[in-house]
């Protein structure tokens, strides 16, 4: 009871002032690394990145880094995603994660941003001609999450930013933190007392010092007035800031057609209805509310929507993101091993977009 209070005034002392404070219009737009924004992964953004409480394995590197402390042994994770279809801009994700000892989890994950080929221009010759270059961002993220109770599970990640084109570079570090809560309310169908259908979350992103482009691009060859002599010229670019953020949430778990398990005397639902909805709020950006369900049959075919809301997104005009709101998946799980509980699982989600085509991950993912 005194670790739920302190929970519960915890969220209460973080989303009161967030919600006083929306997010700052006037600051939108002034932050770099905007990457660090997009969640790579597949499962999650079906039902628009609303269960930053329930996130489990290895996905919880992006929304919340103690959800990475439910993975059982090891988890991999890799996911293509289609970023506002008819840009040409491709993102590859990959993640590890592995138990260490009986409560700890390390976790690897890898996002890169592909823009393909751009056509080099100069002042001289703006139709280009001369060539092309490739525009890189990547992100690493090195985490370590751990199980305290059989409630109170906390992780902390550190991120390695690097953005790159042909002549300008710019690298950075952030780091996330995060805490997910678990209890139980009420008492299933067979009257026993549930002991995890009720989650919160709370994860604090981003959070680094500013970066800087450095290279041979703010570099030109000029004339020093009144001299005639030609030099070379070394611009500094400003610093810019991180996105950072912080996202609150919940989750309910219904567990529909409880039976017990006669060989194991466990408890199976064949259905279960999950409810997930965050709060999040931007340093840079407009506050959102992420509302979002899943539908699971036997945990091997699972369906999700969800909703992405902030301020004036309903009408084209007002809206200040190529986002809609809705958001929808679906996964396919099989088991390899039922008594390790291993399984192979394909995801997929999409999210709508105005102008483009959409976005489209598809990723596939192995339990062992």
């Amino acid at each position: 009871m005194k670790i739920g209070k302190i929970i519960t005034g915890l969220f209460a002392v973080v989303i009161l002032p967030a919600m006083v404070y929306a997010g700052n219009d006037q600051r939108a737009g002034s932050a770099g690394a905007s990457e660090l924004l997009i969640n790579p992964w597949a499962r999650s953004t079906g039902w628009g990145g609303a269960n930053t409480a329930g996130v489990k394995g290895l996905e919880g590197a992006y929304l919340n880094i103690a959800g990475t402390a439910f993975t059982k042994q090891t988890e991999l994770i890799f996911c293509n995603t289609q970023w506002a279809v008819g840009t040409g801009i491709n993102i590859n994700a990959f993640g590890l994660s592995q138990k260490v000892g009986e409560s700890g989890v390390i976790s690897l994950s890898m996002m890169s941003m592909n823009f393909g080929e751009i056509e080099i221009t100069t002042v001289d010759m703006p139709e280009g001609g001369i060539g092309t270059f490739k525009p890189t961002y990547s992100n690493i993220t090195l985490g370590f999450a751990k199980e305290f109770s059989n409630s109170i599970y906390g992780g902390l990640a550190v991120k390695i930013v690097n953005e790159k084109i042909a002549d300008l570079s710019a690298s950075g570090v952030a780091i996330d933190a995060g805490v997910q809560y678990v209890m139980g309310l009420g008492k299933n169908k067979l009257g026993k007392k549930n002991s995890d259908n009720m989650k919160f979350g709370i994860s604090l992103k981003n959070w680094g010092p500013t970066m800087r482009f450095k290279g041979d691009g703010m570099s030109f060859r000029g004339i020093v007035p009144a001299t005639e002599v030609i030099m070379t010229i070394d611009q500094r670019s400003a610093d810019f800031e991180l996105p950072a953020l912080i996202t609150i949430g919940g989750m309910y778990d219904f567990r529909l057609a409880a039976k017990a398990d006669t060989v194991s005397g466990k408890i199976i639902c064949n259905h279960r209805l999950s409810l997930a909805g965050n709060f999040t709020s931007n340093s840079f950006t407009k506050d959102q509310i992420h509302a979002g369900l899943e539908y699971a049959f036997k945990e091997l075919l699972m369906f999700r929507a969800g909703y992405v809301y902030e301020k004036g997104i309903e009408k084209y005009e007002t809206r200040k993101t190529w986002f809609t709101g809705p958001t929808f998946g679906v996964s396919v799980q099989v088991p390899l091993n039922k008594e390790k509980g291993s399984t192979f699982s394909i995801d997929y989600s999409y999210r709508d977009t105005n102008p483009f085509d959409g976005v489209h991950s598809i990723g596939a993912k192995v339990t062992l």
